[in-house]
């Protein structure tokens, strides 16, 4: 089924035409499981009570009329329970994981971006390259969490390991395309080692920066989601609501975990402009 994903991905510059959009759209509503259906007073049902606190839904539910109360005391008893035992470690386990996938990724894109480079390595080598960051970059993070997952357990090493990777392609990628515009000057160092210390990272780290900073708040969303595979982020503990039908619960975390990507988002652009990064085209240096 991967290599299947791999080949559907592959492909897509020959099937993905915007004249057949009109058919794929068809065929969507074709193939779809007829046993779907929506249903209104769900939907009523659940924006107007089921997502509501359980202290304002207790008396309608326990008198069968589903109407909601105010009781500001059991109300403010359930968040403070929410805060402390959901939502404080969730965020803690959040923002560390995010942080080492942040290093994590950095290292990795600052390493591997070199493969791609015409200014380090032939076409053999730099075709390779692309390959293998076209798979990993591809690849699903959660997919390559669960398969961390079945060589090293339940730990946060798997989900560091497939962010970590999958962005650090992303970014390797994205800064090695980056490296190839640049025209090396005419006393360029000779050797890899120092053309890449000297001459080409200094030219291309701030759009470096830049990619790496827009990728936080992503990294951030992706190590919240990543704790349905067991390690105690937002995630993990908006699966559990979900799996108890806890749908108050659910929408509580579901609002913090977005409050808590707009802030990396907001931190992420004051960094960005305080350290005057931008992805300007680079300047050629004779």
């Amino acid at each position: 089924m991967l290599y299947t994903f791999y080949l559907l991905i592959a492909s897509l510059k020959y099937w993905v035409k915007p004249k057949l959009a009109p058919l794929y759209v068809l065929l969507s509503f074709a193939i779809i499981p007829h046993t779907i259906h929506f249903s209104l007073s769900n939907i009523t049902r659940f924006l107007t009570y089921e997502i509501f606190p359980w202290p304002m839904r207790r008396q309608g539910f326990l008198s069968g009329n589903n109407t909601l109360t105010f009781p500001l005391h059991d109300t403010y008893i359930w968040f403070t329970e929410r805060l402390l035992n959901d939502i404080l470690p969730g965020i803690w386990n959040t923002v560390i994981l995010t942080q080492i996938v942040l290093v994590g990724t950095g290292l990795f894109a600052l390493i591997a971006f070199p493969i791609i480079s015409h200014h380090f390595f032939s076409g053999r080598i730099t075709w390779l390259g692309h390959i293998i960051l076209i798979v990993i970059r591809t690849t699903p993070e959660y997919m390559l969490a669960y398969l961390f997952l079945q060589l090293w357990g339940p730990s946060m090493l798997p989900a560091i390991a497939a962010i970590a990777l999958h962005n650090g392609a992303i970014l390797a990628f994205l800064s090695g395309q980056n490296a190839n515009l640049l025209r090396l000057r005419l006393d360029a160092p000779e050797t890899r080692a120092r053309r890449y210390l000297y001459e080409t990272l200094p030219r291309i780290y701030g759009q470096f920066l830049v990619f790496l900073f827009y990728r936080w708040e992503v990294m951030m969303r992706e190590s919240a989601i990543l704790g349905i595979l067991g390690i105690y982020t937002l995630g993990f503990f908006i699966d559990s609501a979900i799996a108890e039908q806890k749908m108050d619960r659910v929408i509580l975390l579901i609002f913090v975990a977005a409050l808590l990507n707009m802030g990396i988002d907001t931190l992420s652009q004051r960094i960005r402009k305080s350290l005057q990064l931008s992805t300007g085209t680079i300047k050629t240096i004779l």
